[in-house]
């Protein structure tokens, strides 16, 4: 049992589970959503208090949840993405499962509407969506 465990923690690990990346182009965002049925992507903005908000928080969590991938996606860098997931508010948070949008966050709106909400929170509706 316990190998089990060690043989999926270790696959995850390789596989860039556990941090937070940001991703350069919409090239690698393809790649790393094959090797990765579950992500969580933060498009965000340079300057964006509650971007770094976001990441803080965002940090804590890919940490925690090794099943998942935790990426930022500037939105300059990221246009046709940007366009396809219709992304008008920043900070937006989208859950991909199974290559398939499940779920945004746009703003702080869901998380109590103010910028000291707690990692639990974000937690807890990222787990809503099944993403984590």
């Amino acid at each position: 049992m316990y190998y089990l465990y060690f043989t999926l923690f270790v696959k995850c690990v390789s596989q860039g589970h556990g941090e937070y990346e940001e991703l350069s182009d919409e090239k690698s965002f393809f790649e790393k959503s094959k090797l990765s049925p579950n992500m969580v992507l933060h498009f965000y903005k340079d300057g964006s208090t509650r971007c770094k908000i976001v990441d803080h928080h965002l940090k804590i969590l890919c940490a925690q949840h090794l099943e998942t991938r935790f990426v930022k996606l500037n939105v300059t860098r990221f246009p046709f993405l940007t366009e396809r997931m219709k992304i008008r508010v920043i900070p937006t948070i989208v859950s991909i499962v199974d290559s398939i949008s499940k779920d945004f966050i746009v703003g702080f709106t869901e998380l109590g509407n103010c910028d000291d909400f707690s990692t639990e929170m974000l937690e807890w509706r990222l787990a809503r969506s099944q993403v984590i």
